[in-house]
């Protein structure tokens, strides 16, 4: 069935102008998914809610390609330490060759430092290097370090998620929209699709189709779109069609059917 984009007529598959107001209607294809005639510009499935417009080639594979074409880097050579030079002097020898004046200044004997006590709980263990081992006396005493302020404070923040309803205009009756559902289906009781949000106890649902609109999560968005209804979805009064979808915020009026007469007012807390 082929909804007019001008009046809203229904059509039967396969036709390609409007019995009502000849108007010429769009071109329709097979969902390959699971088959369903859907329109050839819609983005999703009216049926089954599958993406209409995947792109074919994935990120992994130009990747791969790209990393196919990058030559194998060579390692560098390791750094070659060298050994500083020690003139020694001997008899006989030139001044020229003569080895440099030690440094005049006197080197404390290690006996005459103080030894320090140190508990063995609050030292840590020496770390050994490959030039020189490092002693008891070269480890400095320090106090445990705090734990952040920040860092604790941060720990006990929680995100705060915005919780969505739906109000609905003539009964004042709340409808929660679930939170873990990333497609919540709009409708009646039906053997194909069970309904999320189920209008059929609310005044004049028979203008509401079995599976009428599906409101998409993603992120903090919420998208609503039309999979086919007979009467057609109106936001803030203006007519959604089929294949199209509209980002929801708060206030939004989503009005099912003509005349508005099954209306749904959007909200976020």
């Amino acid at each position: 069935m082929i909804v007019c984009p001008n009046c809203n007529h229904s059509n039967p598959d396969g036709a390609q102008a409007c019995e009502a107001c000849y108007t010429p209607l769009p071109a329709t294809s097979t969902c390959p998914n699971c088959g369903a005639s859907v329109q050839t510009d819609a983005t999703f499935c009216g049926q089954c809610g599958s993406n209409l417009q995947r792109s074919t080639p994935t990120e992994a594979t130009t990747e791969a390609a790209v990393a196919t074409d990058i030559p194998g880097l060579v390692s560098p050579e390791p750094v070659v330490h060298t050994e500083p030079l020690v003139i020694i002097k001997t008899p006989g020898s030139s001044p020229s060759q003569s080895s440099p004046k030690p440094d005049p200044t006197p080197i404390p004997s290690t006996a005459s430092v103080p030894q320090q006590s140190v508990s063995s709980t609050n030292v840590a263990p020496p770390i050994p290097t490959a030039e020189e081992p490092v002693t008891s006396e070269q480890v400095s005493l320090r106090p445990p370090t705090p734990p952040s302020p920040t860092a604790s404070a941060s720990s006990r923040t929680q995100l705060q998620q915005q919780t969505a309803k739906l109000l609905h205009v003539q009964t004042n009756a709340i409808i929660e929209l679930q939170p873990n559902l990333s497609v919540i289906h709009i409708g009646k009781p039906n053997d194909r699709i069970p309904p999320d949000v189920d209008v059929s106890g609310f005044p004049n649902s028979e203008i509401v189709s079995r599976i009428h609109a599906d409101i998409r999560v993603e992120g903090d968005a919420f998208y609503i779109e039309d999979v086919g209804s007979a009467n057609g979805t109106y936001i803030n009064n203006l007519p959604l069609l089929p294949g199209n979808r509209h980002r929801l915020r708060a206030g939004d009026r989503i009005a099912l059917g003509k005349g508005d007469l099954v209306t749904l007012l959007f909200q976020l807390s």
